[in-house]
C-alpha cells in the first residue's frame, strides 16, 4: 500500500481507503455486522488506514462498527465521518432513498460531533465532513465558526465536505466554493466514465493546495469488469434503482458496457485489471489524496488494495482516456453515462 498527504495538511493515509457505507448499512447486501467487522480488519491488515463513514450510515452503525473493528488500534487509523443529516428526528432509510432533512445550526453540529465521538469511541475525528451541503450552507459563516471552535478544542483535526448525493451540475459552484473559498478537503464522484465534477476542480485543487477524495471510482461497478446486460440486483441493493426492469436504466448499462470495451488498452499486456486501472487513472493526479472504492467482498478488497502494486498509467494512456471521454467514447450523445 502507498500513502499520500491530503493537500497542505499533515493528514496522511493510504491512497486506497475504505468507504464504510457498504458495511455500515444494508444497502449492499451485508446484514451481518460480523462480516463487516471482518472486512474492516482485513483491510487494515492489507495496509488501508483511511476509513470514511457518516453518522447517518445505519443511523450510527457506520461509526460504532469502526469502534468495534479497531479497538486498541485507534492511533494507527484515520477516521473520517460526516454530519448534516438529521437522522435523530428522521430515522431509518427514507422511501425511495430520498434525502433526509439537514440541520446546519451550530448547536446541532456540536451535538452531532459529540455523538459521533462517542459512537467512534475516540477523542478526536481526523476529518469531519459536511454531508452533501448546498451552496448556501457552504457560505454560512456561523457554521464554519463552530467548526473552527471544534478544531481548536481538539475534537476534530480537519474539516471538509462531501458533494452529492449524486452528480449534479450545481456541484461545479459548490466544489469551487469548497476548494477556493474554504480551502478544505472535498470528496466527489469521479471516475473514467463520470468526470463532470472532477475535471474543473483538479486545477483549482493544485493551485490552492487542497486534497481531493474520490468515491464511486468504479462507476457503481461498471469499471470492475464484471457486469453484463443481464446483470440485476436484489431489491435491497441500492444499485437496483439504476438497472433493474426500467429500460431507460438498461440503456445506462448498455452505454456503460460499450465504453468499457473501449478501455481495453488499459489492461491488455499491462498487468492491470480494469478495476486497478480505474484507481490508478485517478491517482495519476497528485491532488487526489484517497480513492474510496465500494468494498463488500474479500475478493474486491484484495483486488482494490492491489492497485497500489500495479504499474501507473503512462502519460499516453492518461491522454487516450481523456480524449475518449471528450468524444463520449465515440458513442452518440444520447448514450452518455
Amino acid at each position: 500500500m502507498k500513502y499520500r498527504t491530503f493537500g497542505n495538511t499533515d493528514l496522511r493515509a493510504s491512497e486506497v481507503g475504505f468507504g464504510v457505507w457498504t458495511v455500515g448499512t444494508t444497502m449492499w447486501g451485508i446484514a451481518d455486522e460480523a462480516v463487516g467487522i471482518r472486512l474492516l480488519r482485513k483491510a487494515f491488515d492489507l495496509g488501508i488506514t483511511f476509513y470514511d463513514t457518516a453518522d447517518v450510515y445505519g443511523d450510527g452503525l457506520g461509526e460504532t462498527i469502526l469502534a468495534k473493528a479497531f479497538q486498541g488500534t485507534r492511533d494507527r487509523v484515520v477516521y473520517s465521518t460526516k454530519f448534516g443529516y438529521d437522522f435523530y428526528n428522521h430515522p431509518g432509510v427514507q422511501p425511495g432513498q430520498r434525502e433526509r432533512p439537514q440541520d446546519w445550526r451550530p448547536e446541532y453540529v456540536r451535538k452531532a460531533c459529540e455523538e459521533s465521538l462517542q459512537r467512534l469511541g475516540t477523542d478526536r475525528i481526523d476529518l469531519y465532513q459536511l454531508h452533501n451541503p448546498r451552496i448556501d450552507t457552504l457560505r454560512r459563516d456561523d457554521l464554519f465558526a463552530e467548526l473552527e471552535r471544534l478544531r481548536e478544542a481538539g475534537k476534530i483535526r480537519y474539516y471538509g465536505a462531501t458533494l452529492g448525493p449524486a452528480i449534479d451540475l450545481r456541484q461545479a459552484e459548490e466544489g469551487k466554493c469548497c476548494v477556493v473559498e474554504r480551502k478544505m478537503t472535498t470528496q466527489i464522484i469521479f471516475n473514467l466514465l463520470e468526470q463532470q465534477v472532477g475535471r474543473p476542480l483538479i486545477l483549482l485543487a493544485k493551485q490552492h493546495g487542497v486534497g481531493l477524495m474520490v468515491r464511486v471510482p468504479h462507476s457503481s461497478g461498471l469499471l470492475e469488469g464484471r457486469y453484463t446486460r443481464e446483470t440485476t440486483f436484489g431489491a435491497g441493493d441500492h444499485r437496483s434503482f439504476r438497472v433493474n426492469t426500467d429500460e431507460r436504466k438498461k440503456a445506462w448499462l448498455d452505454a456503460g458496457l460499450k465504453k468499457v470495451e473501449r478501455l481495453a488498452f488499459l489492461t491488455q499486456g499491462t498487468g492491470r485489471t480494469l478495476a486497478h486501472a480505474a484507481i490508478r487513472w485517478i491517482l495519476a493526479e497528485p491532488c487526489f489524496a484517497c480513492v474510496l472504492p465500494n468494498i463488500y467482498t474479500e475478493d474486491q478488497l484484495a483486488e482494490f488494495t492491489g492497485a497500489s502494486e500495479v504499474p501507473d498509467l503512462t502519460p499516453d494512456e492518461v491522454r487516450m482516456v481523456n480524449d475518449l471521454y471528450t468524444r463520449n467514447f465515440d458513442l452518440e450523445p444520447a448514450g452518455a453515462v
